[in-house]
């Protein structure tokens, strides 16, 4: 833990622990998709379906934030596989502080390393990505993702505050890339084009890829982490 991320957690965590009724709301909304990732997705679908003379390059940047978000998501995966591993503050006793609800939290994340934040690296990608079509609406979603997808994980422990702000560098990194012309004219005018002309089973991919960015690909995360403890216990031979 280096002195950037001691300064933060040290302050904070006794600081807001002392409040009963904060700390639950914090958990609660750590864990609500509606407050992650819905809302977000949902100023996507009002941008995809705002009419004008710019709506083919509107929908074009849907694509590119989506495409870039989940692009985040995968990348951060990846560097906490490739990274050294780093144990999240609230497993780590050296860290030597009790962070709230650390009871009912459980052991279900011990096994993964906490650098980078993807969920910081998927909605920050989603935000830059409405801000670079809306600037104001753009400049709530990434308050929003700072407020109510980062600090929380602080918070309760689930990373360490250079977690979170490296998993936001990478998704406004990804952002910026997807929606440049010359990469997005690459790929967004195919899925808009398909969208168009088979809107049946385009929206209704849609809606399965929508509801898997929001719940944070929660399943396929379960069976990896059912698969790695296994392969820690010696289960496959």
């Amino acid at each position: 833990m280096n002195a950037f991320d001691t300064s933060i957690q040290t302050w904070v965590v006794p600081f807001a622990a002392s409040s009963f009724a904060f700390t639950h709301a914090v958990n609660a909304i750590a864990g609500f998709y509606f407050v992650k990732g819905l809302v977000p997705l949902a100023v996507l679908v009002a941008i995809w379906f705002q009419p004008g003379e710019t709506q083919q390059w509107r929908r074009e940047t849907v694509v590119a934030a989506l495409c870039a978000g989940l692009a985040a998501f995968l990348l951060g995966r990846l560097l906490a596989l490739t990274l050294p591993f780093r144990l999240r503050p609230l497993y780590d006793p050296s860290v030597h502080l009790s962070f709230p609800v650390a009871d009912v939290t459980g052991e279900a994340m011990r096994l993964w390393s906490s650098f980078p934040s993807d969920h910081a690296a998927l909605w920050m990608a989603i935000a830059v990505g409405i801000f670079f079509v809306w600037r104001w609406i753009g400049v709530l979603a990434i308050v929003h993702c700072a407020v109510f997808v980062c600090l929380p994980r602080v918070y309760l422990g689930l990373h360490y505050p250079t977690d979170v702000i490296g998993g936001a560098v990478i998704g406004a990194f990804c952002a910026w890339l997807f929606t440049r012309a010359p990469i997005r004219t690459r790929f967004a005018p195919f899925f808009v084009r398909f969208m168009e002309y088979r809107p049946a089973v385009g929206y209704m991919l849609a809606f399965l890829f929508f509801f898997e960015l929001v719940t944070m690909f929660d399943e396929p995360r379960y069976l990896a982490t059912l698969i790695i403890k296994q392969l820690h216990r010696g289960g496959f031979h």
